[in-house]
């Protein structure tokens, strides 16, 4: 089980700040094509992956980080700072 938390815009797509899911994906990449086919919300949410910045377990990493051992997946667009 990955908690993935969604934030910003992404959450208000998916219409929840964080969910458990249970997974066989190997990368982050593998685990956004699962969510993908969840449910229409979910596609709406990670259609422009360019527009997305993941971090696993709090590090900040690429859609191609492995998962394996990792507790958490987080969702964000980038930050801007100001």
């Amino acid at each position: 089980m990955i908690d993935c938390l969604y934030f910003a815009w992404v959450r208000e797509r998916i219409g929840a700040p964080r969910e458990r899911v249970e997974t066989s994906a190997a990368t982050v990449m593998e685990l956004v094509e699962e969510l993908r086919g969840r449910d229409p919300r979910y596609g709406a949410a990670f259609a422009d992956l360019s527009a997305l910045r993941v971090a696993v377990d709090q590090e900040l990493s690429g859609f191609d980080a492995p998962l394996a051992g990792v507790r958490e997946v987080a969702f964000f667009p980038p930050m801007t700072g100001g």
